[in-house]
């Protein structure tokens, strides 16, 4: 036999020892993927009493078993609720700017919304669709438009603001509480531009805003907001989140 034919004899051997082994490897993942979707599916029981204590080993390996259960057979985490909220106040009063930031956007990016625009806010334990309404004189009149299906409402004051825009938010606010499609559902209103010097503390816009006579037997939270202080404003998201929680639950009661 010529040396040519004993080279193409050995790599023909060769070729078929590395498709044995290819073979072998192919196999072994696949046993050990059938072995991981079978730890994932079933549960590992115990063996009694006598045979764990009798045996250690055993116990080392169901411990084992479990681990890597909750390792690598954890499905996706459970899905955020999500709820539809309307945002409503005057022009100037903060809207854009406190849902721009909540949503980490650039300050630069803000412009002041005309007509009505939506943002998803999200928060660890829920998202919340906001849909912003443009709070120029000639826009309020429709707001009543948008106010179908919201879950919650947003209400954003300046307090700094003049003695007359103070008075028109008042009116608007005191509408809002009183509308068909709202007045059952939970209100976050939020005293804005607490840093200004002139702003007005929550006490006197609660004595103003005649809350506690108008809103009594609502689900409403008054809470002072600026946009230098980013944990009181998420605390405020965290306790209307809460409320439309406890509405959720009260729906499914029934």
């Amino acid at each position: 036999m010529s040396d040519l034919r004993i080279t193409e004899a050995f790599l023909y051997m060769d070729y078929l020892r590395m498709s044995e082994c290819i073979q072998i490897s192919f196999a072994v993942c696949r046993i050990g993927i059938y072995t991981a979707g079978l730890l994932c599916s079933i549960s590992i029981q115990p063996l009694g009493t006598y045979i764990l204590l009798a045996s250690p080993v055993i116990s080392r390996i169901s411990r084992k078993f479990k681990c890597f259960r909750a390792l690598c057979c954890k499905g996706p985490p459970p899905a955020r609720p999500e709820y539809d909220l309307v945002c409503i106040g005057l022009t100037g009063s903060g809207k854009t700017s406190l849902l721009s930031k909540l949503c980490s956007e650039s300050p630069n990016s803000v412009v002041s919304t005309t007509g009505f625009s939506i943002k998803a806010v999200p928060f660890q334990n829920a998202i919340l669709n906001v849909k912003e309404l443009g709070g120029a004189d000639n826009i309020r009149k429709y707001w009543s438009r948008y106010y179908q299906g919201s879950q919650g409402v947003i209400f954003v004051l300046d307090s700094a603001s003049s003695e007359d825009d103070l008075e028109t938010a008042r009116n608007e606010l005191h509408s809002a509480l009183q509308h068909p499609q709202l007045c059952t559902l939970p209100f976050l209103i939020l005293a804005n531009h607490q840093d200004k010097p002139a702003a007005r503390s929550v006490q006197e816009v609660k004595k103003y805003f005649e809350l506690e006579p108008l809103a009594r037997g609502k689900r409403w939270i008054l809470q002072p907001c600026s946009l230098d202080d980013m944990d009181a404003l998420k605390d405020s998201f965290s306790q209307l989140i809460n409320l439309l929680e406890e509405k959720d639950h009260e729906a499914v009661r029934m």
